[in-house]
């Protein structure tokens, strides 16, 4: 007699570990929040507000207190900090969906479309502003450089992701370079300057670094996987998005480069504007699929979350480094 031996579901992994660990400190981090977005101009309250308390996932914020808790920080300076990683993120948020031309964001309404272009570029530099006095008043010129070059970096790599727009020659080099910047460079910095205000080695502050840069590469081609793989119901944006606005991310350049004559064509005319129907952006994930483009790129994008989950490896096992590296993984499965 034999048995069939059948192996357990693997739990798929969350952000619970994350949120458990950080909970008290996102207390703190959100009380910031709430009291610097006050203004006695009262659109900028009410369109902040609109962003800031419309279901993100606080993701940066949490990597700062994440850190903070990994390397035995016991102070509360990275709370003012934290909320200026929000801040900044939230400010470049707003001047994305100008500059988009977004409609949802995070399932309801861009602010672009409620308040109008202007009102949600000037929050934007307002936000910004309060993240430099967050920055100014905990009085860390390390502190103050990281955060000011990120913000920097993110900029250039938003300009550059102009550039490249509705450019068919993007190579996947220059699209990492891209993320890299815009999106890879704020969870770096959110996670090196807990390092900094617990005076860590110089080694363990390269870990967090590296930490944070890898998962926000690993994060981002993720999200543009899921603008090819979902609906705009679980990811809060409008499918094919990315499509629509000739921006040419990973899926994109392999199925480009793996096209027959035809294919190519297709997707010379559609990142050009040409091609932008749904009949268009179906034909579009069907040739993404048929070259195995969306898996590679989360094939790729688990590279680079495990290389965040080595650079962490340096600091004892714990609650908090099993809460990063669960993180990781979820950056890399969610759906949305």
């Amino acid at each position: 007699m034999s048995a069939e031996i059948v192996p357990l579901p693997r739990k798929a992994p969350t952000l619970d570990p994350m949120l458990s660990l950080t909970a008290a400190g996102m207390n703190s981090v959100n009380a910031v929040i709430l009291e610097r977005m006050q203004s006695e101009i009262p659109l900028i309250p009410r369109l902040a507000g609109h962003l800031i308390s419309g279901g993100g996932k606080r993701l940066r914020p949490m990597l700062t207190l994440a850190g903070a808790e990994l390397v035995g920080y016991k102070g509360t300076r990275h709370y003012k900090l934290a909320a200026a990683v929000e801040f900044i993120h939230t400010a470049t948020l707003l001047h994305d969906d100008v500059v988009d031309g977004s409609e949802l964001r995070r399932g309801k309404a861009a602010a672009n479309i409620i308040f109008g272009n202007p009102a949600t570029v000037l929050v934007g530099d307002f936000l910004f502003s309060r993240a430099f006095e967050l920055m100014t008043e905990d009085g860390s010129l390390r502190v103050l450089s990281i955060l000011s070059r990120a913000s920097a970096v993110i900029a250039e790599g938003e300009v550059s992701q102009l550039s490249a727009q509705r450019q068919i020659t993007t190579s996947e080099e220059q699209y990492l370079h891209i993320i890299g910047a815009k999106t890879a460079a704020l969870f770096a910095a959110a996670s090196q300057i807990s390092a900094v205000v617990a005076e860590c080695s110089e080694e363990q502050e390269r870990a967090l670094e590296s930490y944070g840069r890898n998962l926000g590469v690993a994060f981002q081609l993720v999200d543009d996987a899921i603008d090819y793989d979902s609906d705009a119901a679980e990811m809060g944006k409008d499918q094919g998005d990315d499509f629509r606005e000739g921006k040419m991310t990973l899926p994109v350049i392999l199925a480009y480069a793996r096209g027959n004559e035809a294919e190519r064509k297709f997707w010379k005319d559609a990142i050009i504007g040409h091609r932008t129907s749904d009949e268009d952006l179906a034909h579009a994930i069907g040739l993404i699929g048929k070259h195995n483009a969306l898996e590679d790129t989360r094939e790729r994008a688990r590279h680079f979350a495990q290389r965040a989950i080595d650079a962490i490896s340096i600091f004892p096992d714990g609650k908090a480094r099993a809460a990063m590296a669960e993180a990781a993984q979820f950056a890399v499965a969610r759906g949305h």
